[in-house]
């Protein structure tokens, strides 16, 4: 497991590097509206759930695959199908233009800057699509968690707040708030009900604290998310029923990436959003 989040952690320095070198950019592209790929982990015993995971920026469906791997061996998730897509290849302003996995193009990082709207939408939708593909196969919605890292932490808040289905949760890692301007007009009744577990690192240099902490704080105090306690796996009086409103969780010394602890934390909410006993 260390040796995967030392994989997660190379690919982003690779994309802060970019970001601070001062050079032009090209111009965006438009963004397939094909199918999306992606790999599946399948459930070991009885499937009754599915966890949709959206890679980041610069990567694939591939770069998660042994967290779906050591989450599939703990016997209270084997029930658990997980769904890795992976992204179109487009250019991204932000990266000197490179053409490489990316959900939307990125413009510059914060929640009053100018984003690409269009590609976000055209995105949700393909992940929509996704949600729909398992709700057909016989997993109602409210078995189906939509999570993500980084740009997948953010389409999975656009894709899981805005669509007309209420989904089990929303887990955002190192992630922030799209279309600030128009998400309380975008957001569906169910947005402020919707359980969401957001981990976030302190040291992060790319989608920085603050980002995170300002994105949280538009979800309590425009959309009226409730906050819940701090969620840790290795907390003697961790709770075991379903958890209600969002988790801030800060781990500290983090960059953009992920660490063993806040893999702990997700597993631990992931049981008990979609337990085995249903």
């Amino acid at each position: 497991m260390a040796s995967s989040c030392h994989r997660l952690f190379r690919r982003s320095l690779l994309f802060v590097f970019a970001l601070y070198l001062n050079c032009s950019v090209l111009p965006p592209e438009s963004m397939t509206t094909m199918a999306l790929k992606f790999l599946t982990v399948p459930a070991i015993t009885r499937h009754t759930a599915t966890v949709i995971f959206v890679h980041g920026l610069g990567d694939t469906g591939n770069g998660w695959k042994p967290v779906a791997d050591m989450f599939s061996n703990d016997s209270a998730l084997q029930h658990i199908k997980w769904v890795l897509p992976h992204s179109p290849i487009r250019a991204v302003r932000a990266n000197m233009g490179m053409e490489m996995p990316s959900w939307f193009d990125v413009y510059s990082f914060g929640l009053n800057v100018e984003e690409d709207e269009n590609g976000m939408l055209e995105s949700s939708r393909a992940l929509h699509a996704l949600i729909t593909a398992e709700i057909d196969a016989g997993i109602p919605a409210d078995r189906i968690i939509l999570g993500g890292f980084s740009q997948g932490g953010t389409m999975s808040l656009l894709t899981g707040l805005t669509g007309e289905r209420k989904l089990a949760g929303l887990a955002v890692m190192s992630g922030w708030l799209p279309l600030k301007s128009k998400f309380q007009a975008m957001a569906s009744t169910h947005a402020a009900t919707t359980p969401i577990f957001w981990g976030h690192g302190s040291a992060d240099p790319l989608v920085k604290l603050q980002l995170g902490r300002d994105s949280t704080d538009f979800l309590v105090s425009v959309l009226g998310v409730p906050r819940a306690p701090p969620s840790s796996a290795t907390s003697a009086s961790a709770p075991t029923t379903p958890p209600k409103g969002l988790v801030w969780n800060v781990y500290e010394g983090i960059g953009h990436t992920t660490s063993q602890r806040e893999l702990d934390d997700l597993r631990m909410w992931i049981r008990r959003i979609v337990p085995t006993n249903v």
